[in-house]
C-alpha cells in the first residue's frame, strides 16, 4: 500500500490518464459498508391476476436512508450543473446510477491526480456520499459508506443501452431476501415473508 504523509492510503480506482471532468459517460456504482441493507429491502407485490398469476415485479420498499439517497442524487444537477442524471436504481447495499458530465466549455486535460478535486466525477461523488452521510448523522441514523466507488467510462451507445438494462433489471436479479407483499384485507396491506 501507498503512503501519504507518512499514513497507509486506499489507493485510487481512477484511471490515471483521464481527465474526469472531460465530456464523458460513467456507469457508478456506490456500496454500503459491509454491504449492510441501509436503503431498505426488496420486495415484490401479490399480483394474482390471470395476466401475471402471482407474484409481480420486484422493487426496493427503501428505509428512511433509502428515500434520501434516492432523493439527493436527483439533485446532483443544481449542485453540479454539468453532470446530466440517466438511469439510478437504489438497491438494499448498494446504488448504481448513470451520469454525463457535460461542461460546454471543455476544460484544458488533466490527467488524474491526487489532491483537491472540484468540477469532475469524483467531486460529484464526494459531494454526493458526504450530503447522505450528514443527514443520517443529523439524524442518529447507522449508515456508512463503503470507502471508495466503482466508475466505468461508457464509451458507446450500444455500451449504453447495456447498462440501462442492468441498472432496470438490478432488482429482478437481486438474490438477497425478498419480503412478500400481500393487499388481501380489504383496507390494509398484509404481509408475507
Amino acid at each position: 500500500m501507498e503512503k501519504f504523509k507518512g499514513r497507509y492510503r486506499i489507493s485510487s480506482t481512477r484511471l490515471v490518464d483521464h481527465d474526469y471532468a472531460s465530456n464523458a459517460m460513467y456507469f457508478i456504482t456506490l456500496c454500503t459498508k459491509g454491504r449492510n441493507h441501509f436503503f431498505g429491502q426488496i420486495a415484490r407485490k401479490w399480483e394474482g391476476d390471470a395476466v401475471h398469476g402471482g407474484w409481480g415485479e420486484a422493487f426496493l420498499l427503501p428505509s428512511e436512508m433509502g428515500r434520501v439517497a434516492a432523493a439527493y442524487w436527483q439533485e446532483i444537477p443544481l449542485h453540479y450543473p454539468a453532470a446530466v442524471l440517466y438511469e439510478v436504481v437504489v438497491m438494499p447495499d448498494h446504488m448504481h446510477g448513470v451520469v454525463l458530465i457535460d461542461n460546454p466549455i471543455q476544460p484544458v486535460f488533466k490527467a488524474n491526480r491526487f489532491g483537491p478535486q472540484s468540477r469532475n466525477l469524483p467531486a460529484i461523488i464526494r459531494g454526493f456520499k458526504s450530503s447522505v452521510k450528514r443527514y443520517a448523522n443529523l439524524h442518529r441514523i447507522p449508515f456508512e459508506w463503503q470507502a471508495l466507488y466503482h466508475d466505468r467510462i461508457i464509451r458507446d451507445e450500444r455500451e449504453l443501452d447495456n447498462v440501462r438494462r442492468y441498472i432496470l433489471n438490478n432488482p429482478r436479479k437481486w438474490n438477497g431476501p425478498v419480503t412478500l407483499i400481500r393487499d388481501d384485507s380489504p383496507g390494509g396491506a398484509g404481509r408475507a415473508g
